[in-house]
Order: structure tokens, then C-alpha cells, then sequence
């Protein structure tokens, strides 16, 4: 009977060291992707009133797709391809109930016709480089046509 109890008791410990060990990794991934956000938005808030070009890549200036690239660059060390139309093909999509702070959000047309990019930030609201430069506004503004949500994955992608 001791040895049954024994090798219940060492099962037991063994049980609660997994569930321990995977508790705290879903914790220090979460922590990390939260950090990373707070790090990029950082970057993009720093640059909130910058003009816009099309074609430019910061750090003065931007077009859509050069600003969430220099901002993800410069706060997450993660390289993110040029071209909001390139971004949304790369990137996870997520529903916008599933969308978190740092996603990226892409209008157009249709998902085949992207022609704008920004980065949520919370509250329905983005950050984005666009013809006013670069402002924070409401992701579903009359003149956006929403057309999805990517998640970035800054682990995969760092430089």
C-alpha cells in the first residue's frame, strides 16, 4: 500500500509541475506581446503629427505601410514587409472581436485591393500615417472601408 501511495504522490507532483510550468510560459508569453505593444506605441505616439509622403519611410515622414513598418522596426526590432497589401498577405488574420492592442487593421477594397494599413491601439481606435500625417482615429471612420486584422508576430519576425 505504501509504494501505490508513493507512486500517486510522485504522480501528483508531477501533474503540478506541468500545469505550473505551462501556467507560467502562457504568462511570460502574454507579458512579452504586451511589452512589445507598449514599446511600439511608444514609437508611434513619438511620431504623432509627422507628415505624410507617399512612398516615405520615416523617421520624419511616412506613407501607411512605411509607418507601421518603423514603428514595428524601431519598437519590436521586427522587419514587416513594405506594402500594406504585402503586410495583410504576410500576417495572421484575426476577427475584429479578436483584434489586440498592436494588430495591424487594412482597408481597401477587397482583401485582394489593400490600399491603407494602420495599428490598433485599443478603444476602436488606430494609429495611422494618411493624408492629415500621422493621427490616432477611429478604425471605423466613414472614409475607411475596413477589410481585416492581422496579428504580428514579433518573436517570428525579429531581426
Amino acid at each position: 500500500m505504501k509504494k501505490v501511495v508513493k507512486i500517486l504522490a510522485a504522480f501528483a507532483l508531477v501533474i503540478v509541475g506541468v500545469f505550473a510550468v505551462s501556467m507560467s510560459t502562457t504568462t511570460t508569453a502574454s507579458a512579452a506581446s504586451n511589452s512589445s505593444f507598449k514599446s511600439v506605441y511608444k514609437v508611434a505616439k513619438s511620431h504623432l503629427g509627422a507628415s505624410y509622403v507617399y512612398g516615405a519611410t520615416g523617421p520624419s515622414a511616412f506613407d501607411c505601410s512605411g509607418f507601421t513598418g518603423y514603428i514595428y522596426k524601431k519598437g519590436a526590432k521586427t522587419t514587416l514587409p513594405r506594402t500594406a497589401q504585402a503586410q495583410y498577405n504576410k500576417y495572421k488574420h484575426v476577427s475584429y472581436k479578436n483584434i489586440k492592442k498592436g494588430d495591424l487593421v487594412f482597408f481597401g477594397y477587397s482583401k485582394g485591393s489593400i490600399s491603407h494599413v494602420g495599428m490598433y491601439i485599443g478603444g476602436g481606435k488606430m494609429i495611422d500615417a494618411q493624408n492629415r500625417g500621422v493621427v490616432r482615429e477611429a478604425v471605423h471612420a466613414p472614409w475607411w472601408h475596413a477589410v481585416g486584422y492581422a496579428r504580428v508576430d514579433t518573436a517570428t519576425d525579429a531581426d
